[in-house]
């Protein structure tokens, strides 16, 4: 592609500079890596068994159990 004369005879400027390219990687990272925490923690969720959790054994005081029995 030929780039465009300017007027003054100055050297065109490009438009992927240092710092757009710099502001696009960075954007690119966050949502990757936004992305990667939301897919480890759906990941986390449906792999953990929070219906099986070991209760302490406590005499006397009212603790909560699991909703069903399936340990």
């Amino acid at each position: 592609m030929i780039a465009p004369i300017r007027p003054d005879g100055a050297a065109p400027v490009r438009f992927w500079s240092g710092w757009r390219i710099f502001a696009l990687v960075a954007v690119i990272s966050g949502l990757a890596l936004f992305i990667g925490a939301n897919v480890h923690l759906i990941s986390v969720a449906f792999a953990s068994k929070p219906d099986c959790v070991l209760q302490p054994q406590t005499e006397g005081a009212a603790s909560y159990r699991p909703a069903k029995s399936s340990c």
